[in-house]
């Protein structure tokens, strides 16, 4: 059944071609459009089970005065699309903070509460924390849901709002019943604005949630209906998209899912995906997004040790690689499974799949997609990809032990100067077992005599543990899903 979402004040309608909507609808090229957002005809909605039993819990406590939830995560990651989802079942109203002035958004917000309460507005309000008092108000006589999406543009247009709806809120949050849900996708504003102590609105949401893209459990489910079923198919997916929800939309929508089909449609000179590296991350990186990107290229090239990204800039690249990781969340620190916190051996890489491709197969050839020369892109592409996708195949093979829940440590391990590199390491200290696997995307490469007795010095640090080894391919992905 095809969804069609509404972006509005009142409930999306499924299975129809009718969508009641605040503002003029139009319908273009195939998609709906609103005056404020493109809406379209989505992909039927998947997994976040977790996710909705939790928001549909905060929402039964509203009875007993207001809740607050934050849900985080990049763009693409489908915030929006599960606030509707949940809340398209109950009254609600829906907030786009975009970037205009806080009267203008005044205005478009009185509309949208004027068209679902019969309420009279005396006097003129020019302030967003008018309209959130009367939300308030509202809500002491009725239990329903307010999202406001893009939270932390009010950082940009009146920072004051957030000091402001601290002091409403913990004046009338015990006398109403409003369920609050704040959504926003520039991580570094929205961990500041919520769990940053000397920021007012600290310690006031009831749960953070920091939405994740698709498991590959899940990306499997909706390959599967689209008669993608072979192990490859997952992986090349995975690998092009990470498991973000829209990226994986956009490829059911325009190609018919084959690796020429996927990379025949990305790298073109309309694809969504052309700047798409740069328009995520551009706003979190500000006037040194410049730097950056030279060092998340590095990183998707190999290059993945502080020594090699300094060597490659000549400058010491230290801040920068821990606002990365910390302040940014772009990239992890990997560490050998047997590593101490403070070890030196430690390695970078770009923690969002799509990222890794985008920097090191697009970002990389930027000359040639500023001469839209598209066809070498893609050369470029198949000439590497299997090498690329090796290091990927050894992730999605780490996700798949992790999400078995047999185990409470997996990853790699390494010994200095990369050498007895093991690709997966999987610990069960209350069982006491440690599975230990060579990952290759040919199979008859694997030699598992070699790997054990490269295992030596790892297995010394786990004594008395029942050990097993195991090659990992491809055609293994399945037996783990």
């Amino acid at each position: 059944m095809l969804e069609v979402c509404a972006f509005v004040a009142k409930g999306a309608i499924y299975g129809v071609n009718y969508i009641c909507c605040y503002g003029s609808l139009r319908y273009r090229n195939g998609r709906y459009r609103s005056d404020n957002y493109d809406i379209g005809v989505s992909m039927k909605f998947y997994d976040r089970k977790k996710e909705l039993e939790i928001l549909e819990q905060l929402r039964l406590q509203t009875s007993h005065g207001s809740k607050m939830t934050v849900l985080t995560g990049r763009r693409r990651i489908g915030k929006t699309r599960l606030a509707l989802h949940f809340a398209q079942k109950h009254k609600y109203l829906y907030f786009f903070v975009s970037k205009k002035s806080e009267l203008l958004l005044c205005e478009e917000f009185l509309e949208i509460v004027k068209s679902q309460f019969n309420v009279p507005v005396i006097g003129e309000i020019k302030k967003f924390s008018q309209v959130f008092e009367l939300i308030l108000q509202l809500s002491k006589k009725e239990q329903f849901t307010l999202i406001i999406d893009e939270f932390q543009e009010f950082y940009h247009i009146n920072p004051s709002v957030y000091s402001e709806l601290q002091c409403l809120w913990d004046l009338n949050k015990d006398d109403t019943h409003l369920n609050f849900i704040c959504a926003g996708s520039v991580f570094s504003l929205m961990h500041n604005i919520f769990q940053n102590s000397k920021e007012p609105l600290f310690g006031r949401a009831d749960r953070i949630m920091k939405l994740d893209a698709f498991s590959a459990a899940t990306l499997s489910q909706i390959l599967n209906e689209q008669s993608l079923s072979a192990p490859v198919d997952l992986l090349n997916w995975y690998a092009f998209t990470g498991g973000m929800p829209k990226y994986v939309e956009f490829l059911s929508a325009n190609c018919d899912g084959s690796f020429d089909g996927i990379i025949k449609y990305m790298i073109d000179e309309y694809s969504p995906f052309l700047l798409e590296g740069k328009h995520l991350l551009i706003e979190e990186f500000g006037k040194e997004y410049g730097v950056y990107f030279s060092i998340l290229e590095l990183i998707s090239r190999g290059k993945t040790s502080r020594s090699e990204i300094q060597a490659s800039l000549e400058r010491n690249v230290g801040g920068l690689l821990s606002r990365l990781e910390n302040d940014y969340a772009v990239i992890s620190r990997i560490q050998p499974i047997t590593a101490k916190p403070k070890s030196r051996l430690v390695k970078y890489r770009i923690k969002d799949l799509f990222l890794r491709f985008w920097f090191r197969f697009i970002h990389h050839n930027r000359s040639a997609v500023e001469t839209k020369n598209f066809t070498y892109i893609r050369k470029i592409v198949v000439r590497d990809f299997q090498t690329w996708c090796g290091l990927v195949l050894e992730d999605l093979f780490r996700d798949l032990f992790i999400a078995t829940g047999h185990y409470n440590r997996v990853a790699s391990y390494w010994e200095r100067k990369n050498m007895n590199e093991i690709d997966l390491v999987a610990v069960n200290d209350l069982e006491k077992r440690i599975v230990i696997g060579e990952i290759k995307m040919n199979k008859d490469r694997i030699n598992i005599n070699t790997l054990s007795k490269k295992s030596g010095k790892l297995l010394s640090s786990f004594p008395d543990y029942e050990s097993s080894f195991v090659a990992l391919s491809i055609e293994d992905i399945g037996e783990y899903l």
